[in-house]
């Protein structure tokens, strides 16, 4: 089966990344949310990627243009009717994303695959939300999804083989480099990653280091590309709390329990970079 025509089901920061690398791919795209202003934005933040790589030469003007034009919005999840494989990419609630997959199931065809880009929720909890789970499967993309070549893929204990040969080659066909991982509480990429944020933050919470120290030290000392608490700001601090959440009752591992300042921070609004301010500030 060839894919010709990708749905995405939220138009943020990761699902208007996936629609322009899936658009740059030749795939057509319905990227759909919940309101008119939602999808507007993702299409303008499309845009500005592309305009960013037409002024420093990397596409054309025409190229531009051509992605653009392969991107139908949409506010009416019904639209995901007329797509081959569905993406979803809304917030990191498990009530949430079950609610938009019982809804997916009724109303695309039953050979659809329906794939989700949680980053740490298990896939058969989000297949049993479904009545097809051997075609529901995890397509974890890293952020920033144009930048980053990962692309986690992840099978429930019903996937069919199948349904992971298709989302494999889907990734493949997008450009990036697919990895497995079985279907655990944070799969490979957040039962690792999330830990160390934590720890770093719990790190600031104690007054081992400032927030620069802490993140200079892991920089220049372990050679990361920026430091966990920069790197908690850019992925939103209300996500890794709600990793660090699955992870803590999925394991029922103190190890995995999360800093109260991560909390007090997402309680009080300061989600990083999309909010103005995290553990840094942004204008």
């Amino acid at each position: 089966m060839e894919i010709k025509r990708l749905g995405i089901v939220g138009a943020g920061q990761m699902g208007n990344g996936i629609a322009q690398v899936a658009a740059a791919s030749g795939l057509q795209v319905v990227m759909n949310d919940m309101e008119e202003a939602f999808v507007k934005r993702g299409m303008e933040t499309v845009a500005k990627n592309l305009n960013r790589g037409v002024d420093k030469g990397k596409i054309t003007p025409e190229t531009r243009d051509e992605i653009m034009g392969r991107i139908a919005s949409s506010v009416d999840l019904n639209d995901m009717a007329a797509v081959e494989f569905v993406v979803e990419a809304v917030v990191e609630k498990e009530q949430v994303k079950g609610a938009i997959f019982e809804r997916l199931h009724a109303i695309c065809p039953s050979e659809v695959v329906l794939a989700t880009n949680t980053s740490s929720i298990p896939i058969g909890r989000i297949a049993a939300h479904t009545g097809r789970p051997e075609k529901v499967i995890g397509m974890h993309f890293m952020n920033p999804v144009p930048v980053m070549a990962l692309v986690e893929v992840i099978s429930g204990i019903a996937t069919s083989e199948e349904t992971l040969r298709l989302t494999w080659d889907l990734a493949l066909r997008m450009g990036k480099t697919p990895a497995k991982a079985n279907d655990y509480p944070g799969f490979i990429a957040n039962r690792i990653l999330l830990p160390m944020i934590n720890e770093a933050v719990y790190a600031l919470y104690h007054g081992v280091g400032t927030r620069e120290d802490i993140d200079t030290v892991m920089k220049l000392g372990m050679n990361h590309p920026m430091g966990p608490l920069t790197l908690a700001d850019l992925i939103g601090l209300d996500t890794c709390l709600a990793i660090m959440e699955t992870l803590y009752e999925g394991f029922c591992d103190s190890k995995y329990r999360p800093c109260p300042l991560l909390r007090k921070y997402v309680e009080a609004g300061w989600l990083g970079r999309k909010t103005g301010r995290g553990f840094y500030e942004y204008k």
